[in-house]
């Protein structure tokens, strides 16, 4: 492969969506990628949903991004035909405490810009969701889902349309500074080597992204920087619960995710998920006992479920930057030069919601570059 301005590692959602926006300024941009199709891992294995941005901290990347970002794919999705549909979700609040816990996620999603957000009342949980049970409710009708698999096409095509180049099968083994930028090498399945010269590496590597930055000689671990993967399972309800809402019910989030949740994609398959299990190394197995956990998650607002309705589902791990019980860890998104490695940037921790952000990250990394 030729000498490149841009190198990308990983051919994920968002880095793809970085390949198509620093592309359209005409610099050579490559995208290496170790799987043979992209947008296989973290990207692949997540609900879909099109987040509103209700729960960030005001000011945050995570806030900031998923309400630009959320803009900017309804506008991707209408100007490229994508599926998608802007169904809205419900938080819902079964007790007083919970009920209290909506009204100070309404005052957040407000201050974040979170769209036309307001608080309902049971007559009208039950009325927008007849078999859900709760008192009181937060409605949010910027919240959608969409087909991630078209996202990720578009954002491939509009890349490869500005001339970037996409390597599959490419897994990195090696990266190097030199005086003349940064040499990346790469190695195939077959055991086939190649090297990439690049002025500018972009790590969007997801789950590996703390390691794609250690090998190019940052101290992850010094800066706290070591992402610890945390498994989020699906559940399927069985197929009387098809169409059982026509928006998304959530309860009120927990520590390190938003709760045991009710979805469905565009073809109307409804889940539940996904639990959070910090794990030691990413897997994809999901245990059928934990149907019962499931279960009582579940009755909490769906009264009518039972364990043995629920079957395995698939799995999905968030690059999570916060261990079990720390406080909120924000997107890292930044240049490396203070840390040794300069015209590196690096995108850890992008976990939710990296699918909705992802344009708008895309745009941040352009800035980086372009400064």
């Amino acid at each position: 492969m030729e000498d490149v301005h841009t190198l990308i590692i990983g051919a994920g959602v968002v880095g793809l969506a970085c390949a198509a926006v620093v592309a359209r300024r005409g610099e050579p941009v490559a995208v290496v990628e170790r799987n043979r199709r992209p947008g296989q891992e973290t990207t692949a294995r997540n609900s879909g949903v099109i987040h509103a941005g209700l729960y960030y901290p005001t000011g945050s990347r995570k806030a900031v991004l998923c309400v630009a970002g959320r803009e900017l794919l309804y506008a991707r999705c209408a100007r490229h035909a994508l599926p998608h549909r802007r169904c809205g979700k419900i938080l819902v609040a079964t007790d007083d405490a919970e009920l209290a816990k909506l009204e100070t996620i309404l005052r957040q999603a407000v201050a974040n810009g979170a769209g036309e957000v307001r608080l309902i009342d049971a007559a009208e949980v039950a009325r927008r969701v007849p078999a859900v049970r709760a008192i009181g409710g937060l409605w949010s009708p910027a919240t959608g889902i969409v087909d991630v698999h078209a996202v990720v096409d578009s954002y491939r095509r509009e890349a490869e349309d500005h001339g970037a180049m996409l390597a599959l099968d490419h897994g990195v083994t090696g990266i190097a500074r030199g005086p003349d930028g940064w040499r990346v090498t790469a190695r195939t399945q077959a055991g086939q080597v190649a090297e990439i010269r690049a002025a500018w590496l972009v790590n969007a590597a997801g789950l590996d992204a703390s390691q794609i930055a250690a090998l190019a000689g940052v101290d992850v671990d010094a800066l706290g920087l070591r992402q610890k993967p945390c498994k989020g399972d699906y559940f399927a309800l069985p197929a009387r619960y098809t169409g059982v809402a026509e928006h998304l019910v959530y309860p009120v989030p927990v520590h390190a995710g938003l709760g045991i949740h009710i979805t469905f994609d565009l073809t109307g398959r409804v889940m539940a998920g996904p639990d959070t299990e910090y794990v030691a190394a990413p897997r994809y197995d999901v245990d059928p006992a934990k149907a019962a956990v499931f279960g009582a998650a579940l009755r909490r607002y769906l009264p009518d479920i039972r364990d043995d309705e629920l079957t395995p589902g698939y799995a999905g791990v968030r690059p999570k930057l916060q261990g079990p019980g720390e406080p909120f860890r924000d997107f890292v998104i930044e240049e490396a030069s203070r840390y040794g490695a300069p015209q590196l940037v690096n995108l850890i921790g992008i976990e939710s919601p990296g699918v909705t952000a992802s344009e708008a990250i895309a745009d941040e990394v352009d800035r980086l570059i372009a400064a």
